[in-house]
């Protein structure tokens, strides 16, 4: 597992940018479930996988695959979970909020994104 995890690592670097999108979400739906692993090594070597697929694919891919583990009623599913989110905040924060879902405003709280809707 380790070797595979380190293999799509390269490989989605190395590809970054060439139109190989669908092949790397095939990748990614291969090397997702093994975040469960015990061993530390694979865990980092599958974390190491996940940022090279975050680099060719994009925050947003990830962040979609992440959101659904953030608040799940297990601590240890959520530790692995919480732990790819603050990757993704680290480096990639400024491209995660078109992943974020629009809230419409209520009474006192106010979430427009006026900054990003200029852009939209």
């Amino acid at each position: 597992i380790y070797w595979n995890c380190a293999a799509v690592k390269h490989l989605s670097l190395g590809v970054a940018g060439l139109g190989c999108e669908d092949a790397l979400i095939h990748l990614l739906n291969f090397v997702w479930p093994n975040i469960f692993e015990e061993s530390p090594h694979v865990i980092q070597a599958t974390c190491d996988a996940i940022e090279g697929l975050m680099v060719s694919l994009g925050p947003n891919v990830i962040l979609a695959y992440t959101v659904q583990g953030l608040y799940h009623p297990a601590r240890r599913v959520r530790e692995i979970y919480w732990k790819i989110y603050n990757m993704l905040y680290i480096y990639a924060a400024d491209s995660m909020v078109l992943g974020f879902p629009v809230i419409e405003d209520e009474g006192e709280n106010f979430y427009a994104r006026t900054t990003l809707e200029l852009f939209i």
